[in-house]
This record gives C-alpha cells, structure tokens and sequence, in this order.
C-alpha cells in the first residue's frame, strides 16, 4: 500500500507586484551598473596616469568627467531615495560588488 504523496499548495494565479518597489529596484540595478562601470574606468584612469600614458591635458579632461559622473550618480541616487549601500549587491561567499575605496 503506498502512502498518499500530499499536494503542493496551488500556485496563485496572480502575481501581485509593487509597482513602486519594481520601479525603484530596476533604477538601482541600472545605477548599480552604471556605478560598476564608472569605478572601473577610474581604476583605468589611474593605471594609465601613474603608466605615463596620459598627457597633461588629458588627465585633466579623465578627472573632470570622472568627477562630474560621480556628481550625477549622487543627484540620481538622491532623486530616487537609494544610497551607495543600496547600490551595493551582496554577493555572498563573494563579497560585495562594488569595493568602496
């Protein structure tokens, strides 16, 4: 005689979804992107400048566009109610995504 295997609970037939909290977590996922990219331009900035591939001129070009993008990550990041942490990803055994210098 086998004994009765017992049922899953049904799967709801609607997914009920925040559109505040999706809206908000896809803005963080693009800034989190856009903040992983801008780091790593820096730390290329960097390799370059101390390499003495840069001239003068240009590393002053890098800083000032490094530093205005870094303005307008702060303004997006006020404008939608997210901080740095927020921007963050918890990568478990890992680590963190983004390293704060």
């Amino acid at each position: 005689m086998s004994t009765p295997v017992p049922s899953s609970p049904a799967a709801p037939s609607r997914v009920d979804i925040d559109r505040d909290s999706v809206g908000r977590d896809l803005v963080a996922l693009v800034l989190t992107v856009v903040e992983l990219l801008r780091q790593l331009m820096e730390r290329q900035a960097i390799r370059r400048i101390d390499a003495g591939g840069l001239t003068d001129d240009q590393i002053e070009r890098v800083g000032t566009t490094l530093m205005l993008l870094d303005q307008r990550m702060a303004e997006l990041c006020d404008q939608h109610g997210l901080t740095p942490d927020d921007l963050n990803l918890d990568l478990g055994p890992l680590g963190t995504l983004l390293p704060r210098d």
